[in-house]
């Protein structure tokens, strides 16, 4: 959501954004390896609403050049410094001609910090809360516990406001006509990768099931039912979701097949939740159902009023391959670092014995 608040920001300077989506190849160079491929972040930028047309490819290093492919009055960054990795402003040339804008930079969200919270997650972090207390506990609206965070998220240092949820929202109403569908789960990590805790499973695809659905109507509107911190850890257990509602919230809402959220969606699809909503059609992947506190069936209701389909995105990308590809990234950062500071090391010993060698 911190990417996608920098391109809302861009699209309002402007009248039509295209968005450079570097190399795998580009990005090890200057920054490291990246956790997605190239392709996966083409679709993942692309199904942001505010972007018009993306640039594959596009140079680590924005050119006037760049600019001029593209027939782009100016470019736009987030107020941090980038860098190449040899210290090179990544921008300079076109701030030097006057073709620069700056946004500023969502507080309380990195991708570092995001690694940070599913680093965690292979360890101390991993540990199941316990139910009856700490449910029972954390009952509030938004799964903030006492100390003013979720118990589930803690590490989280996003503060939300209702101006943001208003920036993010398309504040429109269904129209007659519209195919009204719901869809529900945790919708975690969505703005990083196109994987979805639908009903306690991981191996779904945000970004395709959500396609997919918008392509069963002529005229559909998507209401996306977000279930709260706790619900979700009930579900999935460990320290499950790893973004709270409030982060889940803005993700999904920057999603271009997204017209609606609920924010703590109730887990089982009530009939009141369904006339409310005036919902005509109900779709899950092809995941297993986790059922109800009570055994039942979540959409038990749905299923009786034949309104309720299975959609396959034909998507595998879970979760847990992320955090896998994650600690690859990391064990290997780390091996690099390790050799890098023994040659160092032999180094500053081969000069100091011949200092010695000296005297």
């Amino acid at each position: 959501y911190g990417h996608s608040n920098q391109l809302r920001q861009a699209r309002a300077m402007g009248d039509y954004l295209i968005v450079g989506v570097h190399t795998d190849e580009e990005i090890a160079k200057h920054k490291g390896p990246p956790v997605f491929t190239q392709e996966e972040r083409y679709k993942m930028v692309q199904a942001i609403k505010w972007v018009d047309e993306i640039a594959p490819g596009a140079p680590y290093v924005t050119t006037l050049e760049t600019l001029d492919k593209y027939n782009c009055d100016f470019c736009v960054h987030g107020d941090d410094i980038t860098l190449t990795i040899d210290g090179k402003d990544t921008y300079e040339e076109v701030k030097a001609a006057g073709r620069y804008r700056e946004c500023k930079r969502t507080q309380g969200v990195s991708t570092t910090d995001l690694v940070g919270r599913m680093l965690l997650m292979t360890k101390a972090h991993h540990s199941n809360i316990d139910e009856d207390l700490d449910y029972r506990k954390h009952t509030d609206n938004f799964g903030k516990g006492p100390k003013g965070h979720s118990p589930w998220t803690g590490v989280s240092q996003f503060l939300q406001t209702s101006q943001k949820i208003i920036q993010f929202a398309s504040g429109k109403e269904p129209q007659p006509g519209d195919t009204i569908i719901y869809v529900a789960g945790a919708f975690d990590l969505f703005h990083i990768l196109d994987a979805v805790f639908l009903r306690g499973s991981a191996d779904i695809g945000h970004v395709d099931f959500l396609e997919k659905v918008h392509q069963l109507a002529e005229r559909p509107y998507i209401i996306a039912g977000l279930h709260f911190d706790q619900e979700v850890n009930r579900y999935k257990g460990k320290n499950y979701p790893i973004m709270n509602i409030h982060e889940r919230t803005l993700s999904v809402l920057a999603c271009r097949y997204v017209s609606e959220v609920v924010i703590g969606a109730p887990y089982a699809v009530t009939a009141d939740l369904l006339d409310h909503f005036r919902v005509t059609l109900v779709c899950h992947g092809m995941t297993e159902v986790v059922p109800d506190k009570d055994g039942s069936d979540p959409y038990e209701e749905p299923k009786r009023r034949g309104i309720f389909q299975l959609v396959d995105s034909g998507n595998n990308l879970t979760t847990d391959l992320i955090v896998q590809r994650i600690i690859k990234n990391r064990l290997e950062f780390e091996a690099r670092n390790q050799k890098k500071e023994a040659k160092e090391l032999a180094v500053l010993e081969a000069m100091k014995k011949m200092e010695e060698e000296k005297h």
